[in-house]
């Protein structure tokens, strides 16, 4: 517990500190410290804990130029990396501060901290020269006279550099010192005696600089002061000190300023010539020059105020006595600034790429600008372009942060070029530009999307195992993961069928094929309607859906087949291939049937029934008759089935002839089928017998008896035949007049609605062409009865080829009232029109039942069924 209390103290110690101090850091080392020398201790200061380090990146950013400092790894401490030489860093500037920026990431903080480098007595004082030789007349130097020494320079600051200044002992020769606000010290010899040239002509002497530094460093000049004769005035300047001002840039041969001096001697010995003795800083000898007649001082190079901003000149005027004297004077030269440096921008940090849902005010990037001019010259403004997303915030002088400033979205912009534009305030601003690359990282923000809600797919039926049916493609804007997608297949429903979807198809999951995993059949399935899902790689995943409509296009894969007679019999089917009766639908069959010599051209002999199991042109069938060498006595109708006679039949024909007839659907290519006909000829009685006996033992025999056949009977019989025949005629009467008269009821009264709709596939009835076929699209209600007439309505659902594969393509709706309306008034009309026709037929039969009693007699008409007996009756009329 004591522990934590003690922490937490520290850290609010640490946050006052921080607060007081205006958030930098501020440490302090000797130059000449030696490497891994332990400036502070940063991590500390900083509030972290030792486990943090490694974790939150602590280190220094550089600006520029290498520092000579760096962060331990290991301890968090700011150690020494490099030499620290004061002198080289700072010069004479006091105090001598680096400011550096200490960068904590994880999240990305900036502290700034400041490192004063301390002097020490590294530097020994410096005469500009080893040896100075100094002139002085012979006793017209009065005592007292005060020659100008250059003092010695000290690169250290403070009590290092606080000279002090020893002179080797002299009985002629004293050192003095004179300090002024203006051009700061000055340093004389001074004539304490006259000199006598005869008794010493050079007098040696050692000047000793020595420095307040501890220990104490010197340095020495050997002054060498030759006595001369004759020449006693030296030349006067009219200031001892000049100042002038000069800006920047000047090129070079441009005059400075001109001094001017005097000399109170006449001929030779107040002839002057100027000399520049010596320039502060010393290493800027060459900038000036002095013209040795006129005293003119002018460049010799371009001056730059960020390079030194003030120069400080000794000229010296001679004469030309023997021995010759001077004077001397300081030029001051004060530099000033010009705007002619350019802003500088650093890009000290750059945290990319930058996720496209990171919240507003995230830091992107840390800048520092500075520029080398002072003044307005030096105040910079920055901004960035283009304004949006991005903007910038001041930390501290000179440090900027890069944020967002508003939301991203990489599937519209996927990389910022952003520019930091700096100008400074001189006149005219100089601009700088530093360029980022900002790239926007990419998160699962978009689901898949197919291009259509739902597909319609046609695909042939008996098509290959693992057959491609189309290819689906949903688009995600997302990059790598986010953006791959998957593709599964979602349980649907087939439209008669009773398995689900998947076990017919199936879905490729990269690139989203639709393969079939069977053949289709058309018979056992129509329409597949499914979902196939799209699923990204993300995470979370996103999905996306489309339905699937896949119709399967009928192929003519199924022969016509021979139906049995109505009602099933098996007495016309007997003496088959098999030699056994048949029930069912076989490709086929062997029939007989009863015709009489003499029958006229075009009379109905039997009715060829077959069913085709595919749909459209492939289930529309027509009979072909394979005929004998000559020209035959039947023929076959070529859509409705029925064996008729060619011409009229004669004995010559024989007692009976075989048929073989052929039954061809429409399809590409066409299959068939094949019934054998066997046709029994004979007298009219006879065929008449034959026909209404084989109607006694089968209710529905498929045979057509011969007309006008006769028989004999009792009286009895006919007498009871008759009153039957009269109640019969009665009652039919009856059934017609009521036919009448519904009929003309239904002529007046209005339309009704025919009932239709979709549903699963139909037989439907056409005897019209004598063929059967399946309804693709909607099952009506029609009159369907075993040996229709020829009025019977066929009705051919539309079958269009469908295309060569079974690509995915979008298919325009059919307007479902229009199909509805046209379609119900067409079956309406068609099942009236049966029904009536129908009525009429049985009342016009039962009407014309008087002359079957005396053509057939009552003992052949006993057990024969209603229809062969309309058949007879038909034949009759």
């Amino acid at each position: 517990m004591g522990v934590c209390v003690r922490a937490v103290l520290r850290v609010l110690v640490l946050q006052a500190a921080w607060a007081l101090g205006g958030g930098q850091l501020r440490y302090s080392v000797p130059e000449e410290a030696e490497g891994g020398t332990v400036v502070g201790r940063l991590a500390q200061d900083l509030g972290l804990e030792a486990g943090e380090l490694e974790a939150r990146r602590l280190r220094l950013a550089a600006k520029g130029r290498r520092a000579s400092v760096e962060v331990s790894g290991a301890s968090g401490a700011l150690v020494v990396s490099s030499r620290l030489d004061r002198e080289e860093l700072c010069g004479k500037s006091a105090p001598c501060a680096l400011r550096l920026e200490v960068l904590l990431e994880r999240p990305l903080r900036v502290f700034h901290v400041e490192l004063e480098v301390t002097d020490i007595n590294d530097n020994a004082p410096l005469f500009p020269a080893a040896r100075k030789n100094l002139s002085v007349a012979e006793s017209l130097t009065l005592p007292g006279s005060r020659f100008p020494l250059e003092g010695a320079s000290d690169a250290d600051i403070g009590a290092n550099a606080q000279l002090s200044y020893k002179l080797s002992p002299s009985e002629h020769f004293a050192l003095e010192r004179q300090k002024t606000e203006e051009d700061g010290e000055s340093l004389f010899l001074v004539l304490s005696k006259a000199l006598d040239r005869e008794a010493m002509p050079v007098h040696r002497l050692l000047l000793t600089a020595s420095d307040g530094g501890r220990p104490s460093l010197s340095g020495t000049m050997e002054l060498v002061v030759s006595v001369l004769d004759v020449n006693d005035n030296a030349p006067e300047f009219n200031q001892s000190v000049y100042k002038v001002q000069l800006v920047e840039n000047r090129e070079a041969g441009t005059l400075v300023m001109r001094v001017e001096a005097t000399d109170r001697d006449e001929g030779t010995n107040s002839d002057i010539s100027y000399v520049l003795r010596s320039i502060f800083p010393v290493d800027r000898r060459d900038v000036f020059r002095v013209d040795r007649n006129s005293g003119e001082i002018s460049l010799r190079e371009q001056l730059d105020f960020e390079d030194v901003p003030l120069y400080r000149l000794q000229v010296d005027a001679e004469d030309r006595g023997n021995p010759p004297l001077s004077g001397h004077c300081k030029v001051v030269v004060e530099v000033l600034d010009v705007n002619d440096n350019a802003p500088e921008v650093w890009v000290t940090s750059l945290s990319v790429p930058v996720p496209e849902d990171a919240a507003l005010g995230t830091v992107v990037a840390l800048l520092s600008v500075s520029d080398r001019d002072s003044g307005a010259n030096g105040r910079v403004r920055c901004a960035v372009w283009p304004a949006a997303p991005f903007g910038l915030v001041a930390t501290f002088e000179g440090s900027y942060s890069l944020v967002l400033r508003e939301a991203l979205d990489r599937e519209r912009v996927a990389e910022y070029e952003v520019e930091v534009r700096a100008e400074d305030g001189g006149a005219p601003p100089l601009r700088a530009r530093r360029g980022l690359r900002v790239p926007v990282s990419d998160v699962n923000d978009n689901a898949p999307a197919f291009a259509q809600a739902v597909y319609t797919v046609l695909a042939r039926e008996n098509n290959a195992a693992g057959a491609e049916l189309a290819r689906l493609w949903a688009r995600d804007p997302d990059e790598a993961g986010n953006g791959r997608v998957s593709y599964s297949l979602a349980e649907g429903v087939a439209g008669g069928a009773s398995r689900s979807a998947s076990s017919y198809v199936s879905v490729e999951a990269e690139s989203g094929r639709l393969w079939a995993l069977q053949p289709l059949d058309y018979e056992e399935v129509q329409v597949l309607q499914f979902e196939v899902r799209a699923v990204d790689a993300g995470e979370p995943a996103l999905c996306g859906n489309a339905t699937v409509q896949l119709f399967v296009v009928d192929e003519n894969d199924n022969a016509p087949a021979l139906l049995p007679p109505a009602g099933g019999g098996a007495g016309p089917w007997a003496g088959g291939a098999s030699g056994s009766a048949s029930a069912g639908p076989s490709a086929s069959a062997s029939l007989w049937a009863w015709a009489a010599w003499g029958w006229p051209a075009g009379q109905v002999v039997a009715k060829i029934r077959a069913v085709d199991a595919d749909s459209g042109y492939n289930a529309w069938l027509r009979y072909e008759l394979r005929e004998p060498r000559g020209k035959g006595a039947f023929r076959v109708g070529l859509y409705s089935g029925e064996v008729s006679t060619a011409r009229a039949l004669e004995e010559a024909d024989g007692p009976g002839q075989t048929l073989l007839i052929v039954v061809r659907d429409h399809g590409e290519p066409a299959r068939s089928a094949t019934a054998t006909l066997s046709v029994s000829l004979g007298e009219g009685g006879e065929a008449a017998l034959a026909a209404a006996a084989a109607g006694a033992g089968s209710s529905s025999s498929g045979l057509r008896p011969a007309a006008g056949a006769e028989g004999g009977g009792g009286g009895a019989a006919a007498t009871a035949t008759n009153v039957w025949l009269v109640v019969a005629i009665c009652a039919v009467s009856s059934l017609f007049l009521l036919a009448l008269v519904l009929y003309g009821a239904w002529r007046c009264a209005p339309r009704a609605a025919v009932l239709s709709g979709p549903g699963p596939a139909t037989l439907v009835c056409a005897s019209e062409v004598g063929s059967w076929s399946y309804s693709q699209r909607q099952s009506r209600s029609l009159c369907v009865a075993d040996g229709a007439g020829k009025s019977d309505l066929m009705v051919f659902s539309p079958n269009f080829p469908p295309p060569a594969g079974g690509a995915a393509k979008e298919t325009p709706q059919d307007p479902p009232a229009l199909l509805d309306t046209v379609s119900g008034t067409f079956f309406s009309a068609a099942s009236h029109l049966c029904v009536s026709r129908k009525l009429l037929l049985i009342s016009w039969l039962c009407l014309s039942a008087a002359p079957l009693g005396a053509a057939v007699g009552p003992r052949r008409l006993r057990g024969a069924s209603t229809w062969q007996l309309f058949d007879v009756i038909g034949k009759q009329a």
